[in-house]
């Protein structure tokens, strides 16, 4: 079981987080916490199983601009 930890500002947000939600569905993955900060800054957490998805999705994730992404074992 896999972490995945998404990280974006306000603004990356406004402009990609409509096709950042959309690119989420063609994945298992489940969404097990969402933050929005007092400073607009977004950090999500999905949890995975199959560790070639998890780097196909992290990639995927990384093509929005402002956006991070990382991964650690549950």
């Amino acid at each position: 079981m896999w972490r995945i930890n998404v990280r974006c500002d306000g603004s990356a947000w406004k402009q990609s987080g409509a096709d950042f939600k959309t690119m989420t569905e063609k994945y298992q993955v489940e969404l097990i916490g969402s933050q929005k900060m007092r400073d607009e800054t977004r950090i999500m957490a999905y949890k995975m199983e199959d560790i070639s998805e998890v780097e196909t999705f992290v990639e995927d994730c990384l093509k929005f601009p402002g956006f991070t992404a990382d991964f650690e074992s549950l």
